[in-house]
């Protein structure tokens, strides 16, 4: 059964061509109604009783959703055209309603997650009695501890327990931190009087579900806000302690902890033979999740807050966003494009925001301003800063003139800024810009005051992996380019060889990550292959001769799909044999500074650094002072020779 779209135009608050829209998605829809949810709900009750609906509005989905409950039929799908189309100062918004209704439509995979569980022990950090006070009001929902500074005047109180001392370091997270604290004193049980405390004892660990830190110091961890089961409050301000005790008493429970990054350890290029290579990630991680693991990193799924940073900035790909997954951003952006074109628009502009600071921004500039244009077409993410390089040339090369990033209060700049720079250099223009703004009529102003920019004639199909797709884009983009240029700690470019100063040893071909590094079996030769390369800067570490220099750029020839050499030299054959092995000028130069040596007077010697491997053992073997002779073999004894030392024989 085909689904059906029931369209509301909200007490005739805005424009909906029902028509255009089922010639540009294929999905039918109702006749117009204009109060569905209210004087008309008893049409939406018997479609939702009889088929597959879709209902065009997302601010009345509690109210629908109850109604479906109510009648037993199933909850129908909600998409938002309202606030984000519907609402404008001008121009037809049909297009981009169409687009949007398809694009809703897109199936997600569900995400990954796991349970956490917490059983309600907590820790509480404090230095007066606001932390008493906080203690005593979660006794009777939380297992409460109560940690304060040594030679706080201690007190029984019967629902929570009172120690002091000092908090050396706190790790993890919801259902599963670990303090250590030195100079841990406990009351003593029993007696009258005066409380009685253990001697000071250092090195106490504590576990703990969830930690409630009232100090007025520092937080525990980077990035504090996003870390899952600490919550921190100025203790001067009432409020906070208020909203934070209040938080601390709903952290009982099993929670779905979402898994939002998918990793490839054999894909990642941190480090070989103990030399660091790429950093990327462990150096925008705000939340301190990633750490080294040998040759990759790992990442701790329970500290991971999924910004996505880490996605954005992986040359390798090793590091993906999983909630969801970036095929499914690129099968949004070129669904998005497809049907804008195909409902009669020309040329959309892409309006990248979150789920919370960027969606109340464009309800509000809905409801109360301009709205958007009818040419923006606003792109939800769930991570601002997972949304990168590629994800914005993906969007320019699927059919938009250009990409405003919209900027949350919480959001992590560097990364975005990072992968700004690189969009544009790639694009060849200014089309992906960052905006900063909390005021939802300046970013109506700012979209409606924006210059359109330039659209590809021929869009392209964002499919593979994020570098296919960035070098797919760029060749879209700039059809009459070869190379294109590009900033420092870009994923992309040429290893440079000075012929002068390499000796051919391969060590970087034995420790490239990717293998854009190569050799030559039969052939003293370095091969490179641009396309393969991540500039992770390994081969430049790893050079024993500093022969090596990274150059940022993106060729988008065919030539960076071959190997190409990149140095060589004559082989050197052996004196003995005539097989080819190593390299001439490397074994000449070696002869010529061993000639004249202690250790290689003999003639015969320097003439063995000249043989393949196979005639230097035999070169060695019947030599007169042979390494693999040994002395004469002692002669075999028998039992008679045995016995006929013994006395009794």
């Amino acid at each position: 059964m085909s689904k059906t779209v029931m369209i509301c135009d909200c007490l005739g608050s805005q424009r909906v061509d029902g028509a255009a829209i089922t010639a540009a998605t294929g999905l039918p829809c109702s006749r117009l109604h204009t109060s569905l949810c209210d004087r008309q709900i008893n049409i939406a009750a018997a479609a939702m009783a009889d088929g597959d609906v879709i209902i065009a509005c997302q601010q009345e989905a509690p109210r629908f959703a109850a109604l479906a409950e109510e009648i037993g039929a199933e909850v129908p799908q909600f998409v938002d055209l309202r606030d984000r189309a519907g609402w404008t100062e001008a121009g037809d918004p049909t297009a981009k309603q169409a687009a949007l209704l398809a694009e809703g439509l897109l199936p997600i995979a569900p995400a990954r997650s796991l349970d956490v569980v917490s059983e309600g022990t907590c820790l509480i950090l404090g230095r007066d009695q606001v932390a008493v006070d906080a203690a005593l009001a979660l006794a009777d929902t939380l297992g409460v501890t109560l940690l304060m500074p040594t030679g706080w005047d201690v007190e029984v109180h019967p629902g929570f327990d009172t120690v002091t001392g000092t908090l050396t370091k706190a790790t993890g997270s919801l259902g599963q931190f670990d303090a250590g604290i030195d100079a841990l004193q406990q009351i003593i049980p029993g007696g009258r009087g005066t409380v009685s405390l253990t001697p000071p004892q250092n090195g106490a660990q504590s576990q703990c579900d969830l930690i409630l830190d009232l100090r007025g110091q520092g937080p525990l961890f980077a990035a504090d806000a996003k870390r899952d089961g600490y919550l921190r409050a100025d203790p001067a301000s009432q409020p906070a302690v208020a909203a934070a005790i209040l938080a601390a008493s709903q952290m009982t429970g099993t929670f779905e902890k979402p898994l939002y990054i998918r990793l490839e350890q054999s894909l990642c290029a941190h480090s070989r033979a103990e030399q660091v290579a790429c950093s990327n990630c462990l150096d925008l991680c705000p939340t301190g999740a990633i750490s080294p693991d040998g040759d990759h990193v790992t990442i701790d799924p329970m500290i991971c807050a999924g910004c996505g940073a880490c996605s954005a900035v992986c040359p390798s790909g090793a590091i993906s966003f999983d909630a969801p997954s970036v095929d499914s951003t690129f099968a949004r952006l070129t669904t998005l494009a497809q049907t804008y074109r195909k409902a009669g628009g020309t040329a959309p502009r892409l309006l990248v925001h979150d789920t919370e600071h960027g969606a109340e921004m464009i309800a509000l500039a809905a409801r109360f301003g301009r709205g958007l244009p009818t040419d923006v077409i606003p792109l939800e993410v769930a991570a601002l800063a997972a949304f990168g390089h590629a994800e914005a040339v993906a969007a320019l090369g699927a059919g938009f003139a250009d990409v405003a990033v919209l900027l949350s209060p919480k959001t992590e700049t560097e990364a975005p800024v990072r992968e700004t720079s690189l969009a544009n250099a790639i694009a060849g223009r200014e089309a992906v810009v960052l905006l900063d703004m909390t005021d939802p009529d300046a970013l109506s102003d700012h979209l409606y005051a924006a210059v359109v920019g330039p659209v590809v004639k021929t869009p392209t199909l964002q499919i593979g992996t994020r570098r296919q797709v960035a070098r797919l884009a760029a060749r879209t983009l700039r059809p009459q380019s070869e190379v294109i240029e590009l900033p420092e700690g870009a994923p992309y470019g040429a290893v440079l060889v000075d012929t002068d100063a390499c000796t051919l040893c391969l060590s970087c071909v034995s420790l490239c990550p990717s293998g854009a590094l190569g050799d030559n079996p039969d052939l003293p030769q370095l091969r490179f292959q641009e396309d393969a390369c991540l500039q992770c800067g390994l081969c430049v570490n790893i050079c024993p001769e500093d022969a090596i220099t990274l150059e940022p750029r993106l060729n988008l020839t065919p030539e960076a799909f071959r190997q190409v050499i990149v140095n060589e030299e004559e082989p050197f054959a052996c004196i003995e044999c005539g097989t080819l092995f190593g390299v001439k000028s490397t074994i000449e130069n070696i002869t010529a500074k061993l000639t004249g040596h202690s250790m290689f007077s003999n003639p015969g010697a320097l003439k063995m650094i000249q043989m393949c491997d196979n005639c230097r053992v035999g070169a060695q073997y019947h030599s007169e002072n042979n390494p693999f002779t040994g002395g004469e073999r002692p002669k075999p004894r028998s039992t008679d020779d045995y016995l006929s030392k013994r006395r009794d024989h």
